[in-house]
C-alpha cells in the first residue's frame, strides 16, 4: 500500500468517525425543537438559539486568533448561514409546531441524498442515470408520505412543506459548508457563518422577545439549551470536519442512521407514537439513499482533492 493511498484510507476513516459524532448530536434536534417550540415562539426557539450559538462562535474564534475569512470566502459563507443557521431552524421550528418530532424526522431522512446532490452539482461532477433515479426515488417516497399521512385528505400540509424547504436548505448548507472546510476547518467554518449572521439574528431575536417575553417551563429551556449548544455549535465543529476530511458523498452516508435514531428519541423522550408507516418509509428512503451512494461511488469521477483543514 503507498504512503498516498494509506493517507487516503485514514483520511476516510477519521472523517467518518468526526461524521458519526456529527449525526448523533443532530439526531436530537427534532425533539429538541419540539420541545422548546411547545412554550416558546418557534421565531425566538429558530434565532435565538443561532445568537447563543454564535456569541460561543465569537469567543472561540478569539480564543484561537483564527484568521479572518477571505472576501470569496465570505460569499460562500452565506450561503453556508442561509442554510444551516436561518434556514433549516427556522422552518423546521414552525413546522414543529403543528407535526410531531418523529413526522418530521421521516421527511428529513431524504437530506443525505439532497446532500449529495448537491455536492455532485458543486463539484461539477456526471452522475450516470442511475444516481438521479436514485435520488428521486427517495424523495418521491418522502413527499408521497407527507401527502398522505398530512390529512384526512390528502392534501400536503403547512407543516410538511415547511420540513421539504429546511431539507433542500440544509443541503445546499451542509455541501457548501464541507467545501468551505477544506479552507478553513471544520470549526472555523460553522463559527464564521454563525458570526456573520449575527446581525440578522440579534435583530429578530430581539424583535420576537420584545412583542412576546419568553415564558417556558425547564423541559423547553432543555431544548432550547441542546439546540443552542449541541444542534447549533458543537455537532458542526465534527460534522464539518467529517466532511472535509472523508469526502461530503461519503461522509454523508453515515446520515442514514439519523431518520432512525430521531424516531427513536421521539419515543423516548417525548412519548411519541412511531407508526409502522413512518419507519417502513424511513426504511425505504434509507435504501433509496444507499443506491444514490453507490452509484455515486461507483460511476462518478471525483474532484481532484485539495489539503483539509480539519480545526
Amino acid at each position: 500500500m503507498t504512503s498516498e493511498s494509506s493517507a487516503s484510507r485514514r483520511a476516510a476513516v477519521t472523517g467518518s468517525a468526526l461524521g458519526a459524532v456529527g449525526v448523533l448530536g443532530f439526531s436530537m434536534s427534532m425533539p429538541a425543537t419540539r420541545a422548546a417550540v411547545a412554550d416558546l415562539d418557534p421565531w425566538l426557539v429558530a434565532f435565538g438559539r443561532s445568537v447563543g450559538a454564535g456569541l460561543l462562535a465569537v469567543l472561540y474564534l478569539r480564543l484561537r486568533r483564527a484568521p479572518r475569512p477571505s472576501a470569496a470566502q465570505c460569499r460562500r459563507l452565506a450561503v453556508v448561514a442561509a442554510g444551516v443557521v436561518v434556514g433549516f431552524p427556522l422552518f423546521t421550528s414552525l413546522a414543529l409546531t403543528a407535526t410531531t418530532a418523529a413526522h418530521g424526522g421521516v421527511v428529513v431522512a431524504v437530506l443525505p441524498a439532497l446532500t449529495a446532490v448537491f455536492a455532485v452539482l458543486r463539484a461539477r461532477e456526471r452522475p450516470p442515470a442511475l444516481f438521479w433515479l436514485a435520488g428521486g426515488a427517495g424523495l418521491a417516497v418522502v413527499v408521497a408520505f407527507t401527502v398522505v399521512s398530512g390529512s384526512a385528505t390528502g392534501a400536503l400540509e403547512a407543516a410538511d412543506v415547511f420540513l421539504l424547504a429546511a431539507v433542500v436548505l440544509c443541503a445546499l448548507g451542509y455541501a457548501e459548508g464541507g467545501a468551505v472546510a477544506r479552507e478553513i476547518g471544520g470549526a472555523n467554518t460553522i463559527c464564521s457563518a454563525l458570526v456573520l449572521s449575527l446581525p440578522v439574528t440579534v435583530t429578530i431575536t430581539a424583535l420576537v422577545a420584545v412583542q412576546a417575553p419568553p415564558h417556558a417551563g425547564p423541559v423547553a429551556w432543555t431544548g432550547f439549551a441542546y439546540l443552542t449548544l449541541v444542534s447549533m455549535f458543537l455537532a458542526f465543529f465534527a460534522w464539518y470536519a467529517g466532511l472535509a476530511r472523508g469526502g461530503i458523498a461519503r461522509v454523508g452516508q453515515i446520515q442514514l442512521v439519523q431518520p432512525l435514531l430521531t424516531l427513536g428519541w421521539a419515543a423516548l423522550l417525548l412519548g411519541e407514537t412511531v407508526t409502522v408507516s413512518a419507519i417502513g418509509v424511513a426504511l425505504a428512503v434509507l435504501l433509496c439513499v444507499v443506491l444514490t451512494q453507490r452509484t455515486r461511488s461507483i460511476g462518478i469521477r471525483s474532484a481532484p482533492g485539495r489539503a483539509v483543514r480539519v480545526g
